[in-house]
């Protein structure tokens, strides 16, 4: 009987655990750890040399996860992927944007969004907050698009903590934005600070800098 009820309580201290929900692009990726047909940028056999993460274990996320004594909950990370329609050299990015990924997280006590830096690299169009009569077109455009993900995930998971990671060296106009609609929506944000980089992605040194800024952020 004794043993049953240690069994019990053990299982009710794990199912206590925070899950942490991930909706990212390349800086959350790590290769066989990314939903089937996505892309991923980091890898055990990196080429060129161009990174020097190369274990899972290194990147933010699990540290974050193991550290922080949370579940992973979902994790859809895509390389490349912007918040809007719009990708690299006017692709039209839809199939890997943020806003069609959003569906594929399920409620969980923690949403970490981490995105937007290849908006501010593919240098597509800003555009205006607008925050309702949203169409189609205007997803291809950075900040209506932010509007509807922030807004969509809000409304998709009442009771979860939104957290959006805002990463170093964007345009400050892209910042700008997402701290204003996180404001807009009440949704919490973190500003990134002095991650290092190589190949303009987290170094594994790096990758303990943003897992730290993120968990004291969570903690406190």
């Amino acid at each position: 009987m004794f043993a049953l009820l240690a069994v019990a309580q053990l299982w009710a201290e794990e199912k206590a655990k925070p899950i942490v929900s991930i909706l990212g692009d390349s800086y959350s990726t790590f290769e066989n750890y990314v939903p089937r047909g996505n892309s991923s940028w980091y890898k055990a056999t990196p080429p060129d040399n161009r990174t020097d993460v190369v274990d899972v274990k290194q990147t933010w996320w699990w540290q974050l996860i193991s550290e922080g004594g949370y579940i992973l909950g979902v994790k859809d990370s895509f390389s490349g992927a912007t918040v809007s329609y719009t990708g690299y050299s006017g692709q039209d990015y839809r199939d890997r944007s943020f806003l069609t990924r959003l569906p594929r997280i399920v409620p969980s006590d923690i949403l970490l969004i981490f995105g937007a830096t290849n908006d501010s690299w593919t240098g597509g169009p800003i555009g205006e907050y607008r925050y309702g009569d949203l169409t189609r077109g205007h997803y291809y455009e950075f900040r209506p698009a932010l509007c509807k993900l922030i807004g969509e995930a809000k409304n998709r998971m009442p009771g979860t903590r939104v957290v959006f990671i805002i990463n170093t060296e964007l345009k400050p106009e892209i910042t700008a934005s997402i701290v204003e609609v996180c404001k807009h929506f009440g949704v919490e944000y973190i500003q990134l600070h002095d991650i290092d980089k190589k190949s303009g992605h987290p170094s594994r040194k790096g990758m303990i800098q943003i897992k730290s800024q993120v968990l004291d952020f969570l903690k406190n």
